[in-house]
């Protein structure tokens, strides 16, 4: 807790507003122009600076189709490394930022993170083996946060999800969400990410209780956080939210300023009732 807290303001449910890069060189949806995947993603970020937002997470989310870290190209690292230098110009100090590479990238990730000097990375398959729409997605706890320690990155925090969304996990299905979360922290992870089935899904509130009960460190609701269901999630550390923010709920589309300040609105009034 405290590595988090050295970022995340203590006794507060923190916001961690998505950036979804357009698609990259390479890739299926790419447009033809970096300058404007550079713009768009760092007028994401000025919403969120102006909004107040908690903390920032950068994501390759628009590389659909996604390959493993054995398929990502030199071009993607390249473009994320500059989104993220071009995103942190532009934001105070005080509003943490994190990186995640689609799908399973986290050396690529840690590596960005070092270079561009974000503060954690979100990580899917950090502890045991699930099948993602992308392929197999094995565990790698032990070559990552060697891998981290091997750059001098330690000081990136990692945030592990856990039973993640898009994700078959029936040959981990004799281990419980408790017995994967007590996995995580012991392998080392800085935080834990529980999710719903898919992107925009509610978290279960029995699995939250569940989560928070046993875990040391800071949980995190990684998918379905809207304006009307906060108060499920108000007693987890943090919050991470993509598809509500933007027009219509639609994680492709653009960011919704006034969605994003109601929220903020409504949850520093929450926490502020709570007190």
């Amino acid at each position: 807790m405290l590595r988090f807290h050295k970022f995340f303001q203590k006794g507060k449910c923190s916001v961690i507003g998505m950036v979804h890069v357009g698609g990259l060189p390479g890739t299926p949806l790419y447009s033809g122009n970096t300058t404007k995947i550079i713009n768009d993603a760092v007028n994401d970020a000025i919403i969120y600076r102006d909004c107040n937002i908690d903390g920032i997470l950068v994501e390759n989310m628009h590389d659909i189709p996604y390959v493993r870290s054995r398929d990502l190209f030199p071009e993607t690292i390249s473009m994320m490394t500059r989104v993220c230098i071009e995103i942190k110009r532009i934001l105070p100090e005080n509003i943490p930022c994190g990186i995640q590479i689609l799908a399973g990238c986290n050396k690529e990730a840690i590596a960005v993170a070092k270079a561009t000097n974000f503060q954690f990375i979100r990580a899917e398959g950090f502890v045991f083996s699930h099948i993602a729409d992308e392929g197999f997605i094995d565990a790698c706890a032990g070559s990552l946060l060697r891998y981290r320690k091997q750059i001098d990155a330690n000081d990136v925090l990692i945030f592990a999800d856990i039973k993640k969304k898009h994700s078959s996990h029936a040959v981990t299905s004799d281990v419980s969400l408790s017995e994967t979360v007590k996995a995580a922290e012991f392998f080392l992870a800085d935080g834990i990410i529980l999710t719903g089935t898919a992107t925009g899904d509610p978290v279960k509130t029995t699995e939250l209780t569940e989560v928070k009960e046993v875990a040391k460190g800071p949980v995190f609701v990684g998918s379905g956080v809207t304006i009307e269901n906060m108060e499920n999630y108000i007693h987890s550390d943090g919050m991470i939210i993509g598809s509500y923010f933007k027009v219509n709920g639609v994680w492709k589309n653009a960011i919704d300023k006034n969605k994003v300040n109601n929220f903020m609105t409504k949850l520093r009034k929450l926490e502020n009732i709570g007190r």
